[in-house]
């Protein structure tokens, strides 16, 4: 499937709906590396283009940190895509996938809670301009 042509909301769209798949398939209650591996075959499958484990400089008064920001995916070079498997998902990593979103001039963020027992319920959005659920 070609990608370049799709907006963040149609690739959005298509992460959600492939999480669900996944979701469908093997539940909630599985290890977080359970659900990234499924993501990747999936991705990969469908030919999309996507990269996965980025890492991100943490830049502090123009001082590049030995510490950085990892994030799970990135699809199309577009749209941020972090996932979780917890109970819920914390606010920090919202706060995490927003700030990566908006320092690396990406447009739209995925947070996904594969623990959630409806993974829409698990489903957060976050945005350069604005945070949404």
């Amino acid at each position: 499937m070609n990608t370049d042509h799709l907006n963040e909301e149609e690739l959005a769209h298509l992460i959600i709906g492939k999480s669900i798949e996944i979701h469908k398939l093997i539940g909630p209650g599985l290890d977080k590396s359970c659900y990234f591996e499924c993501m990747k075959w999936e991705l990969e499958q469908e030919g999309i283009n996507f990269q996965s484990d980025i890492e991100f400089d943490i830049i502090y008064k123009g001082q590049i940190l030995e510490k950085t920001n990892n994030i799970d995916f990135i699809i199309a070079d577009s749209v941020i895509f972090n996932m979780v498997a917890s109970s819920e998902i914390p606010e920090s990593e919202v706060q995490r996938t927003l700030k990566i979103v908006r320092n690396n001039n990406y447009r739209l963020g995925l947070v996904i809670n594969f623990h959630s027992t409806l993974l829409k319920n698990g489903i957060r959005r976050v945005s350069n301009n604005k945070q949404a659920n």
